[in-house]
């Protein structure tokens, strides 16, 4: 702890609030460094297929049992602000790629283990950081010299990718039909640009979950669900070949915005007034019906009388969608969004082969399917139990976002660690020809690069020293493929056994950790605010005795 600063006159010179802590130098860091690399272990152990679970239980008592990077940090509510910086680290992999939260947490802490080394050594936190920097950059330029680039419409090399994914989630044992559902899904939504380049947004595709059944009944929907039921009773619960209206504006008579008063002097005034607005509502479905709508989705409410009309038109219709299924719909069916009743027209329709209520679980949801030409998509994910369909959930999420960045940057390497091996083993001989002591730096980013495989053998029960000489050995010899078969439990060619991921996905992880690392040996100067006191209360009056502001 530094001494206060007092002025020439010898008083102390208070800078900080009262109760705020500090440190510096290298107590700021080595404190910051062992944060973050208690937060790596957390998670290192769920990496990769044979990996663990955890289970989190928040303080409402609710549980969450995953093995997703982002999820367990996000979970964990950490305190200290590094290892809130590592919880950054999770987030931006989730947000830009989809997948390899986990990896890049790991290295983030392996690489700030080993700067640890190097500063033991009395090598400058200025210099370690310049050396990541320049080890980061080699380290992507050699990543995407080894990768392989694919048509993005290559649906078996999709599929690969999208198994490597599944294949270490709690959905494993169905990975091959839910990579069939996500690349179907991801491919039925892109769209391709001028340039040849595809386009492709996740929100286009609409992920719902409904515990019950098994994960064998996890569908593709081409079209959407709604989460609603059909209004009515007396309306039908099947339509074929459907014209759908999508309405932002309601089907009831709006009320005025201001006090309104109506005189009323005798009582057949009543029934006109009540008439009246019977005959709004009913010129309300006429229009409708005019322009050969037989579906009906309204973002705002239905009357009931209005309902009554539709029921007689065998009109089918929902009330009350969320904005983003409306544009979902929207998407799937070709309909435009009609915002003022008096405007549709038959061109304004949309279409759909089918929409039908079912019944999914206790619920009763309306799917509209059979689009001709969907630009929207639902994939309805079913299981055992709430808490595994939530985690399925988690691991179609991944799946839809990898077989996304392969579409959108055709190139892919071969996982178990292929390539983290081979990029060490290219950054240590790119240490060689740099002078200084920055050659150190990107040596021990060589080292830190080589934990993926590491953690993965040890995961899966082998031994990290034994596996890492071979691999070592086998890279050296030319087999650029060599990582770590976690099901054979040996070193095998990752490419032969068609374990793939995007190559977008290792360049994410190398940028986030070495940023997080980076940013994490940079501090050398940690100023916290002293919590917040609660207000003091008055002192309680001795028993048996009242007080008084007047006393």
């Amino acid at each position: 702890m530094a001494t206060m600063p007092v002025s020439a006159s010898g008083t102390p010179v208070l800078i900080l609030k009262e109760g705020s802590s500090r440190s510096r130098g290298r107590d700021a860091q080595r404190n910051n460094i062992m944060a973050a690399k208690a937060v790596a272990e957390v998670i290192k152990s769920s990496l990769g297929p044979r990996g663990m679970d955890k289970m989190l239980v928040d303080s409402l008592g609710d549980i969450v049992i995953t093995n997703d990077g982002a999820t367990i940090l996000k979970e964990m509510e950490v305190e200290h602000p590094a290892a809130k910086m590592m919880v950054e680290v999770a987030k931006t992999t989730d947000t830009e790629v989809g997948d390899g939260t986990t990896s890049a947490a790991v290295l983030a802490g392996e690489l700030l283990k080993k700067a640890e080394d190097l500063l033991d050594s009395d090598i400058h936190p200025s210099i370690i950081v310049e050396g990541y920097e320049a080890a980061a950059s080699k380290a992507l330029e050699y990543v995407k010299e080894i990768a392989i680039p694919v048509n993005p419409e290559d649906r078996e090399t999709l599929k690969k990718v999208a198994i490597t994914t599944l294949s270490s989630k709690i959905v494993r044992d169905n990975s091959e039909m839910l990579a069939d559902l996500t690349v179907d899904a991801i491919l039925g939504v892109s769209r391709k640009d001028e340039d040849g380049s595809f386009k492709v947004s996740l929100d286009d595709v609409k992920v719902e979950k409904k515990a019950g059944g098994s994960t064998e009944d996890t569908k593709l929907v081409k079209g959407i669900v709604l989460d609603k039921e059909i209004v009515h009773s007396g309306m039908p619960k099947r339509v074929r070949n459907a014209k759908i209206a999508l309405l932002s504006c309601p089907l009831e008579i709006e009320k005025t915005e201001f006090d309104a008063k109506i005189n009323i002097d005798r009582p057949e005034q009543i029934k006109e007034f009540m008439d009246e607005e019977q005959r709004m509502l009913k010129d309300m479905v006429e229009r409708i019906s005019s322009a050969g709508a037989n579906v009906v989705v309204c973002q705002k409410g239905i009357d009931d009388l209005a309902q009554h009309y539709l029921a007689k038109n065998g009109i089918i219709a929902v009330r009350r969608a969320k904005e983003s299924d409306m544009e979902k719909a929207s998407k799937a069916t070709g309909a435009r969004i009609v915002s003022r009743l008096n405007d549709i027209t038959p061109a304004d329709l949309g279409e759909a082969g089918l929409v039908e209520e079912r019944k999914v679980g206790e619920d009763k949801w309306v799917f509209i399917e059979d689009c001709k030409n969907p630009k929207s998509v639902t994939i309805l994910i079913r299981g055992g139990t709430e808490k595994f369909v939530d985690e399925a959930e988690r691991a179609v999420h991944d799946a839809l976002m990898v077989v996304k960045d392969v579409v959108t940057y055709p190139y892919i390497v071969a996982g178990g660690g292929a390539p983290e091996v081979e990029v060490a083993l290219r950054l240590n001989k790119y240490a060689e020809k740099v002078s200084g002591k920055q050659q150190l730096a990107i040596k021990k980013f060589a080292e830190a690069e080589e934990v993926i495989a590491s953690a993965l053998a040890e995961n899966t029960g082998l031994d990290p020293i034994d596996i890492m000489t071979e691999l070592r050995h086998k890279h050296e010899a030319g087999e650029i493929w060599a990582g770590v078969d976690v099901y054979n439990r040996k070193t095998s060619d990752m490419y032969a056994l068609n374990v793939l991921e995007p190559l977008s996905v290792k360049e994410q992880i190398i940028k986030s950790a070495s940023a997080a690392a980076s940013s994490i040996l940079r501090i050398d100067d940690m100023i916290a605010a002293g919590k917040l006191k609660e207000p003091s209360k008055p002192p309680k009056p001795p028993s048996g005795e009242e007080s008084s502001e007047f006393d």
